[in-house]
């Protein structure tokens, strides 16, 4: 994902300093003459255009804490974010508490930059399926703060121009909707994948319905070499080139405007009517004045459900080698709390990642909070053949594709190729 880390290559020599360093960590010294603690976290939300409730959170904190004061150090993502954490954990002078994802929680883990959180009481409440996300070798290195989804945004304003009232479900049913958009003047959808994010991504949502409704243990199945991209994934790639085939979309346009700037900002101007991110977005997009909706990709056939796609987003870690641990961990706790991580969690539009957690509702995300509810969820398989470094790949194999450099079966022939090396 965008939210994503870039690769951290150790040596077996740094990982044992690492290893070393933690040793010597823990406790909470550090503290001033009254005895006050200022702990240093780090992270990639929390400031910029996606506050999410993080200050509040933090304010939170040091009035259940008063001993303990916040020093928030906000950084934009990748790649920026991992370029500036990883000479920091090398140095030993990275935050007490940091922000990470699946794959930066894996590497650094493996590196001995996290501490072993296992023993933590909300360790044993992260559901099932979220919980491969947050550990490794059988040790939780972070507390999974959202699962959070990536779907289809409507505004609900165009859509009404042309009869359309609700959010289409299934693939036929919006292939309809994009024809009448069309035909009325109205810029049907917009898909910009200037870093080839959004290809890959609605590639990957449109499997998450037409794959694995057929079969739930797809991963496991491919990781074992039972299952194939191809022909298991032919549907889900024809899409993306049904779009342009009917003249819904310009792949070649679409690869010239970026995701993350100018794309947010040409939807929230009501240049289209439909549009593909995550739900990060949603708190956004709404001050932009039109009713939105953000509903899961309508990839299945006509009168199925489709399945939504979550993404194991944000999560926070303790610095093996901070010697503030004791507050370190306070402050992780605090956010595992059913009631502070909703804070979080309604920020984001994002669904809980623990049992009995709280999800938020809202009009905007209904359809895609229900698909969830229902059990109808894909998990993206972002610690293992989705990683970092495989998504940013088939990203380009995708682009190859819908630019016309590469047939179908030479395109899933690549991805696979690309999984495969994880």
């Amino acid at each position: 994902m965008k939210r994503s880390g870039r690769c951290l290559a150790v040596t077996t020599t740094v990982a044992a300093m690492a290893m070393s360093l933690a040793a010597c960590g823990g406790g909470s010294s550090g503290a001033s003459s009254d005895g006050t603690v200022t702990l240093h976290v780090e992270a990639w939300k929390g400031g910029g255009s996606e506050p999410a409730n993080v200050a509040e959170i933090n304010k939170a904190f040091e009035k259940a804490h008063p001993k303990i004061k916040i020093d928030f150090e906000y950084t934009t993502a990748d790649p920026t974010y991992t370029q500036k954490l990883q000479p920091e954990l090398l140095g030993g002078k990275a935050g007490d508490v940091i922000m990470v994802d699946a794959d930066k929680m894996k590497k650094w883990g493996a590196s001995g930059y996290l501490a072993d959180l296992s023993n933590e009481s909300w360790a044993s409440r992260i559901a099932s399926d979220a919980k491969p996300f947050a550990q490794s070798d059988g040790k939780t290195y972070a507390m999974p703060m959202e699962l959070i989804g990536m779907g289809l945004y409507a505004n609900m304003d165009l859509l009404k121009k042309v009869g359309v009232t609700q959010v289409p479900a299934d693939w036929p049913t919006f292939l309809a909707d994009l024809a009448k958009l069309k035909k009325a003047g109205i810029d049907p959808i917009a898909l910009p994948d200037k870093s080839a994010w959004t290809g890959s991504s609605v590639f990957q949502a449109s499997g998450s319905t037409l794959v694995y409704q057929k079969n739930k243990k797809w991963d496991a199945d491919f990781l074992a070499g039972k299952t194939s991209f191809d022909p298991d994934w032919q549907g889900a790639l024809g899409q993306l080139k049904t779009l342009e085939d009917k003249g819904y979309v310009n792949w070649k346009n679409e690869l010239g405007v970026d995701e993350w700037s100018q794309g947010p900002q040409d939807f929230s101007a009501g240049k289209s009517a439909f549009w593909y991110q995550g739900a990060w977005q949603v708190s956004n997009v709404k001050k932009a004045g039109f009713p939105v909706r953000f509903a899961p990709w309508p990839g299945g056939a006509a009168g199925t459900e489709p399945n939504g796609m979550l993404f194991s987003g944000t999560m926070w870690a303790v610095n093996s080698q901070s010697q503030k641990a004791d507050a370190a961990r306070a402050y992780v706790n605090f956010w595992a709390q059913k009631a502070n991580l909703a804070k979080y969690l309604d920020a984001e539009h994002a669904e809980s990642p623990f049992t009995g957690g709280t999800t938020p509702e809202s009009t905007e995300t209904t359809a895609f909070t229900t698909a969830f509810k229902d059990g109808r969820y894909r998990i993206l398989p972002s610690n293992s053949w989705y990683g970092t470094t495989a998504e940013t790949a088939i990203g380009s194999k995708i682009q190859a594709f819908l630019l016309g450099k590469s047939s179908v079966a030479q395109t899933l022939k690549d991805i696979q190729a690309e999984a495969d090396a994880k």
